[in-house]
């Protein structure tokens, strides 16, 4: 109203039409309301999206958490049960053969796969745990290095891997040097036997490096010979043997990716011959000697399979 009244005096004074008053009145109006826009954005927006969004849209921000959720628990579940993949394409190969046959062998490649991925994952748990048992010598040598008895260091260096491996590795597999890691604790820190403990220990997979340990300990101990000294070659020697590992591996990949293409080379072959109309899932399930040639390729494929995985980790075992 001032405003207005103002404008009115200024066109009474000077003459000027009412129009500029009007246009004067709208400016500041506008003025006003830009700066109390200005004045918060971040709150203003967050009041549109969350406080004064319809609740259908509030119900449909609110769904995103879940359906999340429950991707990630059947992407867990998928992980965790690989082997039962077996079964769908069993069935789909059953639909398009028109025939139970693809059932039966699903069936039995349900444990057969079971069993090839435990011993992948305990070959990984086996370098991890190879890993450790390097990193271990190091910290312990580490704490030795800083003048810390033999058992305060091997306590310092546990608890320190402990905390690297976080809690969800500690209950699944003991700690860095599995179960038999709360023995070493105890013997540790309670003045026994650690070098028995730790070849108990080393019983386990990929943890044959403590029973260099527990030899260097029997030997300081016992002769008075340093033990920082005797870990960190053993580290050294942990280490170049991984190490030997890991590029005996890259050369033999080329040998893994030939054994693979030689085992697809049947399923491409019944891919092509689909493609050309030959239909050979009718051939292969429905008549006597497409059985025939299936058991025998069967067998030839297995054997094959065997025969090559043999000579690649013969290759490996040397």
């Amino acid at each position: 109203m001032g405003t207005a009244a103002v404008a009115d005096r200024k066109c009474a004074v000077t003459g000027a039409t009412p129009a500029y008053a009007a246009h004067a009145v709208a400016l500041c109006a506008g003025s006003a309301v830009w700066l109390a826009m200005v004045q918060d954005p971040g709150a203003r927006r967050a009041r549109v999206l969350f406080v004064d969004a319809p609740p259908e849209s509030r119900r449909t921000w609110g769904r995103w958490p879940r359906l999340l959720k429950a991707q990630g628990r059947v992407k867990e579940a998928a992980q965790g049960r690989r082997e039962w993949w077996c079964v769908p394409v069993a069935v789909l190969l059953a639909v398009l053969g028109e025939s139970v046959l693809p059932l039966g062998a699903g069936a039995v490649a349900v444990p057969l796969v079971r069993r090839w991925l435990r011993r992948r994952a305990g070959a990984r748990e086996a370098e991890k745990a190879a890993t450790a048992v390097a990193a271990l010598c190091g910290a312990v040598v580490g704490e030795l290095r800083a003048g810390r008895e033999p058992g305060q260091a091997l306590l310092v260096a546990l608890r320190e891997g402990l905390v690297e491996d976080g809690p969800s590795a500690e209950t699944a597999s003991g700690g860095p040097l599995g179960e038999a890691e709360a023995a070493v604790l105890a013997a540790a820190r309670f003045g026994g036997d650690v070098p028995a403990a730790l070849r108990q220990a080393a019983e386990g997979p990929g943890l044959g490096g403590l029973s260099g340990m527990a030899a260097c300990w029997r030997v300081a101990v016992d002769g008075g010979a340093g033990l920082a000294t005797g870990l960190e070659r053993l580290e050294a020697a942990l280490r170049d043997d991984r190490r030997r590992q890991e590029e005996l591996r890259a050369q033999l990949a080329g040998a893994w990716s030939t054994v693979v293409v030689l085992a697809l080379l049947p399923i491409a072959g019944l891919g092509l011959g689909a493609a050309l109309g030959a239909e050979p899932l009718r051939v292969l399930l429905h008549t006597p000697g497409g059985l025939a040639c299936l058991a025998v390729g069967a067998f030839l494929e297995a054997a094959g399979l065997f025969w090559a995985c043999r000579i690649v980790r013969g290759g490996e075992a040397a």
